[in-house]
């Protein structure tokens, strides 16, 4: 990926995690066990023995997996910005679907990097508590116009959660509404509905109650100003400033996420290529279907930081 053109540093969301992931880095990098080192400390937990040994039930648990998937992001990019040095292309904009945008304001400069795990694990907290109070879920609309899908949520009282990439749309609400609107998506044409595995109806108006919860916890944070702008998951736009970013993360927590928009602004800022930098390559799948030109590449494991080193 050439150093001349605009590029985009990307972070995945919940959903990416797997038992095992960061292990290698941890192994071969000592930046990367102190990085560790200090999530277990922000959190008062072993995110690192959750990360390597899981078991596979508790790592998929919301309060798990967004600690554990903001700790191994950040370890894959500062083990990448190690190896490589000048080899990986600077981000002209960063981006996090969903929970990854903690990700990101913590590779921005935005929040250090043990608030960021800290932050994520309470939002995971809150998450969970507001589905337990509300019980819902999601579910995955392949194939389907978003004002077609649009509809179904109206009459369902369900609400689009995620607009990942043309023809893949995510809807939330509780598990009855969720399951008409289903139905009612494939009688108007969809591919497929895929019930997804969360514990709650994630951005939509059901977690009310983790907003309140976060702003308080947001109230003592300081957030500063970000080396690069971050688009924002709630209106697919630049934050430039630090103040910004309380309101952007707790609007996210009933918003639907953006990320077709997000990165399609990105696109028209002129940036030719994306660095998806964490566990899996699920944004790299979505960015390629809004537009296949684009180069995207990974880094998610010691493998793919050692292969930066030579660009």
């Amino acid at each position: 990926m050439s150093d001349s053109k605009r590029s985009a540093y990307v972070f995945p969301g919940q959903g990416s995690q797997s038992v095992g992931m960061g292990k290698d880095l941890y192994d071969s990098f000592d930046s990367v066990k102190s990085l560790f080192k200090q999530a277990d400390e922000a959190v008062n937990f072993p995110v690192s023995k959750m990360c390597f040994e899981g078991p596979e039930d508790e790592l998929r648990k919301t309060i798990n997996a967004q600690p554990a998937l903001v700790t191994v992001s950040i370890a894959c990019l500062k083990a990448a910005q190690e190896v490589a040095g000048a080899a990986l292309p600077a981000a002209s904009f960063m981006a996090g679907h969903s929970l990854g945008e903690y990700t990101a304001l913590a590779a921005a400069g935005v929040l250090d990097f043990g608030t960021a795990v800290f932050l994520a694990r309470e939002r995971g907290r809150l998450m969970y508590e507001a589905g337990s109070k509300q019980p819902g879920t999601m579910m995955a609309v392949i194939g389907l116009e978003e004002a077609v899908l649009s509809e179904i949520c109206r009459q369902t009282d369900t609400v689009i959660a995620n607009i990942n990439c043309p023809g893949q749309l995510v809807i939330s609400g509780t598990t009855e509404n969720i399951a008409k609107a289903g139905e009612l998506a494939k009688e108007r044409g969809a591919i497929r509905a895929i019930p997804l595995q969360v514990s709650g109806a994630f951005h939509s108006p059901s977690m009310q109650p983790a907003v309140e919860g976060m702003a308080r916890i947001l109230d003592s944070v300081v957030f500063r100003d970000p080396v690069v702008p971050v688009i924002a998951n709630v209106t697919a736009q630049p934050l430039t400033e630090g103040g910004q970013f309380k309101d952007e993360l707790l609007r996210q927590l009933t918003s639907g996420v953006q990320w077709q928009g997000s990165v399609e602004y990105m696109l028209q800022q002129g940036t030719a290529g994306f660095i998806e930098i964490g566990p899996g390559k699920v944004l790299a799948g979505l960015i390629k279907r809004i537009n296949r030109d684009v180069e995207v590449i990974n880094i998610g494991d010691a493998a793919a930081v050692r292969a930066m080193k030579n660009g």
